[in-house]
């Protein structure tokens, strides 16, 4: 019988436990994250409106119709178009102009309750793990039905109220919004994948004509097309980033040069302090609306200010009627301006410059002059992002206008489809000249780092090849095979001494037959030295000379 000591136990240990990516748990939590998501940012719409009611020092309204206003701002966040009941002629009057900042809220919370689903429970999650646990297609619908399960009630509430939700636009931008949102969260969760199209997306791509099938195979189905679609979008989006940022400053520069106007304004709008913070969070709640509307200016088209009336820099007609008091509207710019009114161009013209250096860098990534886009690729890169810019553009200048009343405020803000198209076309003439220029002077720099002949300019050395960013190596040794150093052989010198001859140790024979070296399965250097005794016996003393 073998003899297992606690010393020679050496067990194979049990595999970690594997925590696979189960799609049945967590229902329960995905659609109680889209709950907690709605009612966070009810809430604080809530508490806003109602500071500001407390505050307001003549009341003419209960806590009912506060909790009825809150209730339908909430739902005009998420782009649904109110009608206001109360006006002085009887009829109803449509307000569609949604603050895009009170619109950032409930994205910001949807999108970060979906990607909490997706990762579910991490409380037994290993530190540094990050894989989520919950699949992506629970996460998005728990989440996704959990909060239009309270957007319902709360658009049945407001409808009592005297801003009433218009039904039809309840029904598409609510789920739009929501779906939206939650995708983006999930998506973030998985770490942003830019895979291959499924089974199903390749057969629809094989019933397409050949044209169509081969570019529908350069762009999605191999990787690099994936991949020179993902560089276009990013340059598309730091287009569309810097034409908003410029657009605040020009919205921002206008209204310190209208300060004073701007100010009579403020003042005119009502009395007391209560009144002038209201109306001072509703500016700021617009000023993205603002910076919309001024790139909208700056591109070319302008904005709408009612029917028959324009602002921007190719309009020549002044206003007909007055605006409605109100501080940022105060800062439109006059019809005319001299110099000043194309200075404007520097807007999209920057945005143009941004998506070509954009581009030219995603074309020399690799280091490797060979693998750089051709022209013709990086051209196309530069069509894309000026599509994909002008979509995103567009997008945003419809969100930030919409109807503030009838008859001439029915129109008010830029027109999506002017705004988008015109800035695809400055993104397309201004970043394709820019990107195939840049493109071609990375590949001119990489030629000129090679000296005469293929190599290296004299004294350039290791410096040289670090500076390297567009090439690998001079022209000559490209495409051929390094060279393999053969091994080194030792010389043995003669004067060397012989390494001395050591023998090797006899085998014990005087073990004993009855130890545990009889077990077969028991492996010799799994034994270890038996623990030595704390007590040993006393040795006999030995006599002494006297004794």
């Amino acid at each position: 019988m073998a003899v297992v000591t606690p010393w020679t136990d050496r067990r194979t240990p049990s595999p970690p436990r594997i925590r696979a990516r189960d799609p049945s748990p967590g229902v329960g939590a995905c659609l109680l994250g889209g709950v907690v998501a709605a009612t966070l940012g009810l809430g604080v719409l809530v508490l806003l409106v109602m500071v500001l009611w407390i505050s307001f020092p003549y009341p003419d309204s209960g806590p009912d119709s506060v909790l009825h206003l809150a209730a339908a701002l909430w739902l005009q966040a998420h782009g649904v178009v109110l009608v206001r009941t109360e006006t002085l002629s009887g009829v109803p009057a449509p307000v569609g102009l949604t603050p895009l900042l009170t619109a950032l809220l409930p994205v910001w919370l949807l999108h970060r309750a979906a990607r909490d689903a997706a990762y579910g429970d991490r409380a037994d999650a290993a530190e540094g793990d990050d894989v989520p646990l919950v699949g992506a297609r629970t996460a998005w619908c728990g989440v996704v039905v959990g909060y239009l399960g309270l957007g319902a009630v709360v658009a049945l509430y407001a409808w009592g109220g005297p801003l009433r939700p218009s039904w039809t636009w309840t029904a598409v931008c609510l789920p739009l919004v929501a779906a939206a949102a939650a995708g983006a969260g999930v998506w973030t969760a998985y770490g942003r994948p830019w895979g291959s199209p499924s089974r199903r997306k390749r057969r629809g791509l094989e019933r397409l004509p050949a044209s169509m099938r081969r570019a529908g195979a350069a762009g999605a189905l191999e990787r690099d097309g994936r991949l020179w679609l993902r560089d276009a979008v990013r340059a598309a989006t730091a287009g569309a980033v810097v034409l908003v940022a410029g657009g605040a400053v020009l919205a921002a520069v206008s209204l310190v040069w209208h300060g004073g106007a701007a100010r009579v304004s403020f003042l005119q709008l009502t009395q007391g302090w209560s009144g002038r913070c209201a109306v001072l969070l509703l500016a700021v709640a617009l000023f993205p609306n603002a910076a919309v509307w001024g790139a909208a200016y700056g591109l070319g088209p302008g904005f709408a200010l009612g029917v028959g009336q324009s602002a921007g820099p190719l309009s020549t007609a002044r206003l007909s009627a007055p605006l409605p008091p109100f501080p940022l509207l105060a800062a439109v710019p006059e019809v005319g301006g001299g110099p000043l009114r194309w200075a404007v161009a520097v807007v999209p013209v920057a945005a143009g410059v941004t998506v070509g250096r954009f581009v030219a860098r995603a074309a020399c990534r690799d280091r490797a002059r060979d693998a750089a886009w051709s022209a013709g690729r990086t051209a196309g890169a530069v069509v894309v992002a000026g599509m994909v810019c002008g979509v995103l553009l567009g997008g945003l200048a419809q969100a930030a206008g919409g109807p503030l009343g009838v008859a001439a405020l029915s129109r008010f803000g830029p027109v999506g489809w002017q705004v988008g198209g015109a800035a695809a076309g400055w993104t397309v003439g201004v970043g394709m000249p820019v990107a195939l220029a840049v493109r071609a002077w990375r590949l001119r720099k990489c030629g000129k780092e090679e000296g005469p002949k293929g190599g290296r300019r004299k004294g350039e050395g290791r410096k040289a090849e670090e500076r390297d960013e567009g090439c690998r190596g001079p022209r000559w040794w490209r495409g051929r095979e390094p060279r393999v150093a053969a091994p080194a052989i030792p010389v043995v010198s003669p004067t060397a001494p012989e390494p001395l001859q050591i023998p090797a140790p006899a085998p014990r024979t005087d073990v004993p037959r009855d130890t545990a070296w009889e077990d077969p399965d028991l492996k010799p250097y799994e034994a270890l030295p038996p623990e030595a005794d704390p007590f040993p016996p006393a040795l006999p003393k030995e006599p002494g000379p006297g004794g």
